[in-house]
């Protein structure tokens, strides 16, 4: 298993990335997106989904972190969820 090292940020997703993520996911469910994850629990609606996704790392997501120098990184959002 290969390891992947977060050059830009901190190791780990921040509270911006998760609100961005989860509001993203939110409204592509309320559209209609079907579900990554079994809704068998009880859900009371797209935020609830779409946090229950994220923790369970279901999204095929890359969050994009940038320098003012213009370098970036694109990390796996399974590098970040702890």
């Amino acid at each position: 298993m290969t390891t992947f090292e977060v050059k830009i940020g901190p190791p780990k997703l921040t509270r911006f990335e998760k609100a961005r993520i989860v509001g993203a996911r939110s409204l592509q469910i309320a559209m209609g997106a079907p579900a990554f994850i079994p809704l068998e629990g009880a859900y009371r609606g797209p935020i609830d989904i779409a946090t229950a996704e994220l923790e369970k790392d279901a999204l095929p997501i890359s969050i994009r972190r940038s320098l003012p120098n213009s370098i970036t990184q694109d990390i796996p959002i399974k590098a970040l969820i702890n």
